[in-house]
């Protein structure tokens, strides 16, 4: 009966001190450390910029396509700088669209406000082939985005496969006309800020400035490429309205109050459950700590970027993690006056809460999605990591608790 407790409990354990090995780099071993944890803009520093964007001149039904193929953009120009994790989100405020960027950490915030500012750049290339066919070099040509009216997503009528429409202007389409005559079979390269986003081959001479992009892409892809296009071929200029510079003091000085503040709060949680529950409270409190663990492993080996409302949604989980053990030792109370054994009343309990621990932890669960995917900035950081650690706590109380318990207690 115990083999299987004990052999759960062992490899919990060892998890347990990898999990501290991992998440305190050089707690065992000075010469040896693991990647960094991710922090936050609100931890390390950086800037917080916000970029209104002129889309006066697109039209009602191409906006939508052109913002999201704008931030698509910007996304990739601030990567360029190397910051961890950039957040890049659209808002609209006053019936004005707003793309705000937050970079963590850089160091040159004129350098980036410099490049962010840029409209996206479309360009066609011809493709230079060598005598093996692969591709040796690219040739650029006039054809650019200004030529290009917009993008769309249409699908083929026999195939039902989706494929990418582009319409020119008039002048676009006697270039592109040019340039397909002289390149058939060949494949044309299209450039956006000068990254490769699509390179299809030319089947026949193009004339009356449509044309179609077809290949072995899902729905997702071409509508990201279609987004693309648009960005960098209708006029939607950014223009910086805010710019705000946090300093690194700052962030560490609010990261160690909330640090102590969880620190305080965890101690508090255990003596409460240690002298309200006595052995029970004992065990609960080791399945705490062990889920403390586990949480942050999960989040470093995701690599999730901590802020300080991610930290304070991980905080508000450690107490949310024993609520499911309250319910469990308070249906084995009552299991035991009704004359069970130890054993089988904590099993009767486990049996029985499971279901009111599984309803409260869906409704948490389904709350955190919900934050998640229709928010943006910091309530995304505290809904994910409270996300986490809610399913992450329904194994530890349940299967640790119940484990060591096994152990622990005899019939």
């Amino acid at each position: 009966m115990k083999n299987k407790p004990i052999g759960f409990l062992v490899g919990l354990l060892v998890i347990t001190v990898f999990g501290l090995y991992f998440i305190i780099p050089g707690l065992f071993d000075k010469q040896f450390s693991f990647r960094p944890w991710r922090l936050g803009l609100d931890l390390i520093g950086g800037a917080h910029l916000v970029y209104e964007v002129d889309t006066s001149s697109v039209a009602s039904e191409d906006r939508t396509s052109v913002l999201n193929g704008l931030r698509d953009v910007i996304e990739r120009r601030v990567n360029l700088f190397g910051v961890a994790e950039p957040q890049v989100y659209l808002t609209k405020d006053a019936n004005k669209d707003r793309l705000t960027v937050e970079l963590a950490g850089i160091t040159d915030v004129e350098k980036a406000i410099q490049q962010i500012g840029e409209t996206p750049l479309l360009t066609f290339s011809e493709v230079k082939l060598d005598e093996k066919g692969e591709v040796n070099d690219f040739a650029p040509t006039a054809l650019s985005g200004r030529y290009i009216k917009g993008a769309n997503l249409a699908f083929d009528q026999v195939t039902r496969r989706p494929l990418i429409s582009l319409k020119f202007d008039n002048e676009g389409a006697t270039l592109f006309e040019q340039i397909t005559a002289k390149n058939v079979g060949k494949p044309i390269a299209v450039f956006l800020d000068g990254s490769l986003i699509q390179m299809p081959t030319v089947q026949e001479k193009i004339s009356g400035g449509q044309a179609q992009i077809t290949g072995n892409f899902t729905i997702a892809e071409a509508r990201q490429i279609v987004e693309r296009f648009n960005a960098g071929a209708l006029p939607a200029p950014v223009k910086l309205v805010s710019q705000e510079t946090i300093g690194a003091s700052l962030g560490l000085s609010s990261l160690r109050q909330i640090l102590w503040a969880g620190l305080i709060g965890t101690l508090l949680v255990v003596l409460f459950m240690i002298f309200y529950y006595q052995f029970f409270g004992v065990v609960t409190s080791i399945a705490l700590l062990v889920y403390i663990v586990l949480n942050l492993l999960v989040l470093k080996l995701f690599g999730v970027t901590m802020s300080l409302s991610g930290i304070a949604g991980f905080i508000l989980s450690i107490g949310m993690a024993v609520d499911a053990n309250i319910l469990i030792f308070e249906r084995a109370k009552e299991e035991s006056k009704r004359g069970l054994s130890k054993l089988n009343a904590l099993d009767e309990g486990f049996r029985r809460a499971w279901f009111s621990i599984r309803d409260s932890n869906i409704t948490t669960i389904i709350t955190s999605l919900v934050l998640y995917y229709f928010t943006t900035g910091f309530v995304k950081g505290f809904a994910l990591t409270l996300l986490i650690g809610v399913l992450i706590s329904m194994f530890s109380a349940i299967n640790v608790t119940r484990n060591i318990l096994r152990v622990t207690i005899e019939k």
